[in-house]
């Protein structure tokens, strides 16, 4: 038996953003592969109507494995929920997104499967019936290509970067009731705090307005955030270190190697001079637009579109045009109609 798993991550009742990319990731290897697909999640009993939908993205069967105790993350109940399903079920490639949670949960199960870890993918193939995993390094200055002699092929995967499949039928549904036994953990979850306000995270968002030193302030903020509600709710905001470090923004938005790792579809870099640090955490974003006053920043050298100029001029402008864009496109629509 083989095939390829995607383990999709549930918050609160709702998939993750990143759940479609992931089964999708995984439906094109077990395509190349000519094997099955399946994923499975995590959660309270809720999840279980929503797991069918999977089937839109590739997913075959969809496991969901519920109990109280893991409606909210717990790397220990996680791990016992998911050891016996993942080691006996004989995958050629298991595979999750390289979110916080997955990249706490993805080397954990590494260890208990003994199987190696490829972190970080951004994108993967098929050759001679191996799975092959590629992923920049020396802060994208370079692409690694790699594989695993150990099944399965363990891997997780910056969401960001591959296309979501769609137009499949429901999934069948198998529902699991582990027995887990909260107690015997040896770590105790005292709270959750939410810090995204409702926008997507980082690591998950197609579209990022990041902002650096050069907007002065956190009092400028207000700019950034119009050009976000401009460019509508897929995108999020994102901050370079030199204005986490400043307090000006909460660290759950750093992008660069200190804090999140992002391969975005769109990454606007608003007053960003575009340190190594950072150019490490966005350099595979997939279109890089680049505003600076300083002609010389270094951020033009990896960006598609650069403007010179000041970002309390030009943000504003860039938002209304985008606006007057889409009003103008759902003006055609609604003629059309």
């Amino acid at each position: 038996m083989s095939g390829v798993l995607a383990i999709v991550e549930e918050h609160g009742g709702s998939f993750a953003r990143s759940a479609g990319a992931v089964v999708s990731a995984a439906a094109m290897v077990a395509s190349n592969l000519d094997t099955r697909v399946e994923a499975i999640v995590l959660g309270d009993s809720g999840v279980q109507e929503r797991a069918a939908s999977l089937g839109t993205f590739g997913a075959r069967k969809v496991t969901v494995v519920t109990h109280p105790v893991l409606a909210s993350y717990h790397p220990d109940g996680y791990l016992e929920a998911l050891e016996p399903l993942v080691g006996d079920g004989e995958y050629d490639a298991v595979l999750l997104a390289a979110s916080d949670q997955g990249k706490d949960l993805a080397p954990r199960l590494a260890a208990r499967l003994d199987v190696p870890l490829l972190q970080e993918a951004t994108g993967l193939s098929v050759d001679g019936g191996r799975v092959i995993v590629t992923r920049p390094v020396y802060a994208g200055k370079a692409v690694l290509s790699a594989t695993s002699d150990v099944a399965p092929l363990l891997a997780t995967l910056r969401a960001s970067a591959f296309t979501e499949l769609g137009g499949g039928s429901p999934a069948e549904v198998e529902v699991i009731t582990p027995s887990l036994d909260a107690e015997a953990w040896p770590m105790r979850i005292v709270s959750h705090r939410s810090t995204g306000e409702g926008l997507p995270d980082v690591s998950e968002a197609s579209v990022i307005v990041s902002g650096g030193r050069g907007l002065g302030g956190p009092e400028h903020w207000g700019v950034m955030e119009e050009l976000r509600r401009a460019l509508g709710p897929e995108a999020t905001l994102g901050a370079s270190r030199a204005v986490v470090d400043a307090g000006w923004r909460p660290h759950s938005e750093q992008v660069g190697q200190t804090g999140k790792t992002v391969s975005p579809r769109l990454y606007f870099a608003v007053g960003i001079s575009g340190a190594v640090q950072h150019l490490a955490g966005m350099r595979t974003a997939g279109t890089i637009v680049a505003i600076n006053k300083d002609p010389d920043a270094p951020i033009f050298k990896v960006a598609d579109y650069g403007v010179v100029g000041d970002a309390f001029e030009i943000v504003p402008r860039l938002a209304e045009e985008i606006r007057s864009l889409k009003e103008s496109g759902a003006s055609d629509s609604g003629r059309s109609a």
